[in-house]
């Protein structure tokens, strides 16, 4: 973790490098990749921001201790919740996956969000 000051992050100038994802264990169908720019880590570890992106395919997600907030920027995904309840989402929306949820993304072809993951207290 590195010792800094607090500060604005402004993600347009704060370049770091785009990672690949290995997603292996959670792809359900497809050849989906993934990628993410963490543009942010806070000094105590429970806040990480960045850029996160996906091609097509279906894959899980476990949300067991965090919460993320998204704002889709590109594109979109459907959502399925552990209760079997499908959500649609694309550029412009944003929404928030909370602690707990275990969700199915199908993405069609491609999805770029922000996020802001959280650790859940």
């Amino acid at each position: 973790m590195m010792d800094r000051k607090a500060s604005l992050t402004n993600f347009r100038e704060h370049d770091v490098p785009r990672v690949q994802n290995d997603i292996s264990q959670s792809i359900v169908s497809g050849s989906t990749v993934q990628h993410a720019e963490l543009k942010f880590y806070s000094k105590d570890g429970n806040v990480r921001s960045g850029i996160w992106e996906s091609t097509a395919g279906v894959f899980t997600a476990d949300y067991t201790g965090i919460i993320e907030f998204c704002h889709v920027k590109e594109g979109g995904a459907v959502i399925k919740t552990n209760d079997g309840k499908e959500f649609t989402v694309s550029a412009g929306d944003g929404f928030v996956l909370d602690a707990g949820l275990k969700p199915e993304w199908t993405v069609a072809t491609f999805i770029k969000k922000h996020f802001m993951i959280c650790k859940a207290l």
